[in-house]
């Protein structure tokens, strides 16, 4: 715990001042809003993978009082608490978590931005005084989060780096004045003072240098050509000598449109009248955004109260009114309107970049280059996509029959062809389910001389093999055995690729494809 600083009324006109929020337990506190039945009286901390290691990344406060830290290996931390509860750690999701943090805090200012990973900066340079001043928009923001179940420190001063290590240095909330930055920082341990480095933290503190003082104290040259730029760049940053830019977190666009309906709608023709407006107002806003839509859902109010929802989904980013039309075309049917809808509305869910004039909704005639076929086809196949699966079948680098082929999204690039995927001899019809058969063979390692396949004996008039198959050790299943595969034609002129199954003694007959 270090010194706090004078509380001292806010900076003259013209100086801009800075909120931060540091949450240190973000991880933690989100995994315990979303797992309420979670027992508060045991700790809580999140691990990964780190090489050979698995390592905590962050501890909940009752972890931390009892000694564990993010970076100690998770053995040491079970046998330290036992009762520890762990869970994997989610970076994606805490950056999530953050972004929707910023966006609430524009309820006070609307320059609100990360401090990535676990802060936020607030710009409140003339929006302090609508809620009574500087303290009391801090300590709102506290008390509202707390009550979220978010533990959270603040600061307030002139610079946005000088008030984010005020928040990290576990002072009591301090407001400070524009214009003393270095004299506010210069107690402050470096560590969240400066967010350096830990191999960085480790030579400072082996020079006899641990706090911002100490930095002020030397010389610049010889620190800037030792550690570099970037720590006379914040330490210029603490003390308020060099001003940073943050970037305010900005709401997602708006991609709901709805119509209120003065007459309740029960006809096909009303609702696809309804549907059409819908679409070219979605459409609009899609092509004002730069996005296109991979995910569209319909929702209808019954005047019953029952909401009722049809979605549909597209390959590629769209925004192509006639083209999503057609898609819920295929869909309508499933709506049952009742007494009749009231309400309908239409929602992009998922969304990606897309250019302007990537797209026309054309139907191919009188275009035929490559982007007009390219973009027919994934109109056909987002159609085929209504009513049946669609995929593509792409080779796989695996001598195992089942695992060389894997269905992929039909818009996946084309993987390369594996080296050797490609055998004469493989069958051209593959079997999804081998069926059992019944073989006799002169010798263990002999093709086979009759078969028995579906109740009837079959004599063969020629085999050959065998081709041995061994399990891929570095994934292989304690079910799978060896495999020697044959090639033999039926007395009736009907070819199969037939296998045996696990060793001699126990072996098991499989009819697996069909030949040419």
């Amino acid at each position: 715990m270090t010194g706090q600083p004078c509380l001292l009324p806010a900076g003259g006109p013209g100086s801009r001042r800075f909120l931060a929020l540091h949450l240190p337990c973000l991880a933690t506190d989100r995994i315990r809003r979303a797992e309420p039945d979670l027992p508060t009286d045991q700790p809580l901390a999140t691990w990964a993978a780190s090489g050979s290691r698995r390592v905590l990344v962050a501890v909940d406060q009752a972890a931390a009082a009892i000694g564990l830290r993010p970076g100690q290996a998770l053995a040491d931390a079970q046998a330290i608490a036992p009762d520890l509860v762990l869970r994997p750690a989610d970076p994606d999701g805490d950056a999530q978590a953050l972004q929707a943090l910023a966006l609430w805090a524009r309820r006070y200012t609307p320059l609100a931005a990360t401090d990535p990973p676990d802060g936020l900066l607030l710009d409140i340079t003339g929006c302090a005084h609508l809620l009574g001043g500087e303290a009391d928009l801090l300590r709102d923001a506290l008390a509202r989060l707390q009550r979220a179940g978010i533990a959270t420190r603040g600061a307030v001063a002139g610079a946005a780096a000088t008030s984010a290590a005020l928040a990290r240095a576990r002072l009591d909330n301090p407001v400070v004045v524009s214009g003393i930055e270095a004299a506010v920082a210069a107690p402050l341990p470096l560590g969240p003072a400066l967010r350096l480095p830990p191999a960085m933290l480790a030579d400072l503190a082996r020079l006899g240098l641990r706090r911002v003082r100490d930095l002020l104290d030397q010389p610049r040259a010889p620190l800037a050509r030792r550690f570099g730029p970037e720590l006379m760049d914040r330490l210029d940053a603490v003390t308020g000598q060099r001003r940073t830019a943050i970037r305010p977190a900005t709401a997602p666009p708006d991609l709901t449109v709805a119509r209120d309906l003065l007459e309740p709608i029960i006809t096909r023709a009303s609702i696809d009248a309804v549907l059409d407006r819908l679409l070219a107002a979605l459409c609009a806003r899609l092509r004002q955004t730069g996005l296109g839509a991979r995910r569209i859902v319909l929702s209808a109010w019954r005047v019953d109260g029952v909401v009722q929802e049809v979605a549909i989904g597209t390959g590629q980013p769209t925004r192509a009114p006639a083209h999503l039309r057609r898609l819920f075309a295929e869909r309508l049917e499933q709506l049952e309107p009742g007494l009749g809808f009231e309400r309908m509305m239409l929602e992009a869910r998922a969304t990606e970049p897309m250019a302007a004039g990537t797209q026309t909704g054309l139907e191919i005639g009188g275009r035929h280059d490559a982007a007009a076929m390219a973009e027919a086809l994934a109109q056909l196949l987002d159609r085929l996509a209504q009513r049946l699966r669609v995929h593509r079948v792409a080779p796989v680098a695996s001598h195992w029959p089942e695992r060389a082929v894997a269905a992929l999204d039909p818009h996946a690039p084309v993987p390369a062809m594996p080296a050797g995927w490609a055998t004469p001899g493989l069958p051209v019809l593959l079997r999804r389910q081998p069926e059992p058969l019944e073989a006799v063979a002169l010798l263990p390692d002999d093709p086979p001389s009759l078969l028995r396949w579906r109740g009837m004996a079959h004599r063969l008039h020629w085999a050959e093999g065998p081709l041995r198959l061994e399990p891929e050790w570095w994934r292989a299943r304690s079910d799978l055995r060896r495999r020697d595969y044959y090639r033999v034609e039926l007395a009736s002129g009907v070819r199969l690729w037939v296998c045996r199954a696990g060793p001699p003694e126990a072996a098991r007959w499989l009819l697996h494809g069909h030949l040419p």
